[in-house]
């Protein structure tokens, strides 16, 4: 069965997204083992400096690092990723489960994104919208891409 993390920087505070996260899980537990990781997003002062950015962004890279197993494909989602339709992602997806990489993780960044260097080892760079959207939100949209993915690399009609 597939192992599939989804790491997202910042807690889910609100009930609502937690029970549309949960609904997800468990319509994704058949087609693959998906694991969520929450990670503390990086306290920075009221206006920070590029450079602290930069080294809070780092902090948290290696935090998401030390949470994945070896041989993980990284999905990041940042704004320079390109956009994929649901068909290109169960593409995607499908040609993964052929990879030799035995996790695949899906990774939303904090406020301030991702660090440079995480984003350099990503397998794919994904971009969800040009629009901006709440990070509670884009966990609940990964989870439903996901099962839409799966649910179109079976033949399934609810991708319709």
């Amino acid at each position: 069965m597939l192992s599939i993390y989804l790491v997202c920087v910042g807690r889910l505070k609100e009930r609502f997204y937690q029970d549309a996260c949960a609904e997800y899980l468990k319509r994704l537990s058949p087609y693959c083992k998906l694991t969520l990781l929450e990670l503390p997003e990086e306290r920075l002062p009221q206006s920070p400096s590029q450079g602290q950015i930069d080294a809070a962004l780092e902090k948290e890279g290696q935090a998401i690092r030390s949470k994945l197993p070896p041989n993980t494909s990284l999905v990041c989602l940042c704004v320079e990723g390109r956009l994929r339709s649901s068909e290109e992602l169960a593409s995607l997806v499908q040609t993964w489960e052929h990879n030799s990489a035995k996790h695949l993780a899906f990774v939303i960044g904090g406020s301030f994104g991702l660090a440079e260097s995480l984003k350099a080892e990503a397998w794919v760079r994904l971009s969800m919208s040009p629009m901006t959207f709440p990070h509670h939100l884009a966990r609940v949209m990964v989870l439903e891409q996901l099962y839409r993915a799966f649910k179109i690399n079976e033949g399934s009609n609810y991708h319709k």
